[in-house]
C-alpha cells in the first residue's frame, strides 16, 4: 500500500484496491458456476486468483516520485531510506509502503487571511471571511491593530517532518502565531503601522526558525511576509486623525527646521560681516594713526631745523585748505552804505573775446 501526502491539486491518483477486486470476482464466478459440478471451475477460479495476484504485485512494486517530491520507503513499517525524483521499484504486497513529501515546493501559512485561487488577468482572489481572531493583537500602547501576514517555508527533511512530531504544520501555525503576537505587543502601535514591517518580520522569522529547530521538525523557514497592517474598522476614524495629526506636527516641526536652517546662516553671516567690519575699521585707524604720527615727527624735525619757514609753510597750507570752502569774503568800511565784495571765489570767471577764461 503507497501512502501520499501529496498537496492536493496535483492530479494524481490512488492505485485500485485488487484485494476488492479479486474478492468481488471471486464470489461473483463462484456464485455463477455453483449451478454445475466438477473440478475445472474450480481451477479457472484458482487461475484467475493467481492472475490478479500477480498482476496486483507487478502493479504495485515500482512507483514515480515527481521532481518536487521525495519518496520515504518504509518496510514493515520502519523507515529504510528516501529516494530521489525517478522511477524506484519496491516489495509488493505491502511489504514496502510509499509517502511522497513535497521537499521542493515553497509552502506557506496565511494568517488573517485566506487565498481561494486566481482569477481572471491573473490576479490573486481572497475569501470574503473575515479571520479576526487570528489578525486582531494587542500593541505596546494598548493599540487594537489587524495584522495580516503569510509564512514560507519548506520541508528539509522528509522523515523528521513525517514522524518528529504527530502536526507539523499545526504546531507551526500556532508558534508563528504566538511569536507574532509577541512581537507585536512589545512594540508600539505607530511603529507596527509604518516603520516597524522590516524588523518585525526579520524578529519574526529569526524566532519561529528557532522554536521550529528545538522540536527539531524538519522544516526551514524561508520568509515572513506582513501583508497588510491597518487599524480595526471600528477605530480607523480615531486612527486617521491621530495620522493627520502627527503629519501637521511634521510638517511644523520641519517648516521650523526649514526656518532655523535659514535664520542661523544668515544670522552668522550678518555677524561675520561686522566682525571683519570692525577688524577693517580698527586696521584703518590704526594705518590713519601711525601715518599722522610720521607725518608729525617729519614736520616736527623739519620745524626745528628752520622754524620761521615751517610755520610759514602751514600757515599757507591751512589757508589753502580753509578758503576755498569759504565762499564769499566782505569786507565792511565805516561810513559806507553797502558793503564791498573783495573776493568771490565762487562766481565763475566770465569768459574773454577770445573764448579764453
Amino acid at each position: 500500500m503507497i501512502q501520499s501526502v501529496r498537496p492536493h491539486g496535483t492530479g494524481q491518483s490512488e492505485p485500485p484496491d485488487l484485494e476488492a477486486l479479486v474478492s468481488a470476482f471471486v464470489s461473483r464466478f463462484a456464485s455463477a458456476s455453483g449451478k454445475g459440478s466438477g473440478k475445472r471451475p474450480i481451477m479457472i477460479v484458482i487461475a484467475v486468483v493467481i492472475g490478479l495476484v500477480l498482476l496486483w504485485g507487478v502493479l504495485s512494486s515500482w512507483y514515480t516520485v515527481q521532481p518536487e517530491e521525495r519518496a520515504v520507503v518504509k518496510r514493515f513499517g520502519a523507515v529504510i531510506g528516501i529516494n530521489d525524483p525517478g522511477l524506484h521499484f519496491k516489495i509488493p504486497f505491502g511489504v514496502d509502503t510509499v509517502q511522497f513529501v513535497a521537499t521542493e515546493r515553497v509552502l506557506k501559512q496565511e494568517f488573517g487571511f485566506r487565498t481561494t485561487g486566481t482569477g481572471e488577468g491573473g490576479r490573486t482572489t481572497y475569501s470574503p471571511q473575515q479571520f479576526e481572531d487570528e489578525s486582531l493583537m494587542l500593541t505596546g500602547d494598548l493599540n487594537m491593530i489587524d495584522v495580516e501576514w503569510v509564512v514560507q517555508y519548506r520541508i528539509s527533511d522528509p522523515i523528521k517532518f513525517l514522524y518528529r512530531m504527530r502536526e507539523p504544520t499545526r504546531t507551526l501555525r500556532d508558534i508563528s502565531e504566538s511569536v507574532m503576537r509577541r512581537i507585536v505587543g512589545n512594540m508600539l502601535g505607530s511603529e507596527v503601522l509604518t516603520v516597524g514591517r522590516v524588523e518585525i518580520q526579520q524578529k519574526a522569522g529569526e524566532e519561529i526558525q528557532a522554536l521550529m529547530d528545538a522540536y527539531d521538525a524538519g522544516i526551514r523557514i524561508n520568509t515572513v511576509e506582513m501583508q497588510d497592517v491597518v487599524p480595526p474598522p471600528a477605530v480607523q476614524p480615531a486612527f486617521n486623525e491621530v495620522n493627520e495629526a502627527r503629519q501637521e506636527r511634521e510638517r511644523m516641526i520641519n517648516e521650523a527646521q526649514k526656518r532655523v536652517n535659514q535664520e542661523i546662516p544668515n544670522a552668522e553671516g550678518a555677524a561675520l560681516r561686522t566682525v571683519a567690519e570692525a577688524e577693517g575699521y580698527a586696521t584703518e585707524r590704526v594705518n590713519r594713526a601711525e601715518g599722522e604720527s610720521a607725518r608729525f615727527s617729519a614736520v616736527l624735525a623739519e620745524y626745528q631745523q628752520a622754524p620761521a619757514v615751517t610755520r610759514s609753510r602751514l600757515y599757507l597750507e591751512t589757508l589753502n585748505k580753509v578758503l576755498p570752502g569759504i565762499g564769499q569774503v566782505l569786507v565792511v568800511q565805516d561810513g559806507q552804505m553797502s558793503p564791498l565784495p573783495l573776493l568771490d571765489l565762487n562766481r565763475p570767471t566770465p569768459p574773454t573775446a577770445g573764448g579764453d577764461q
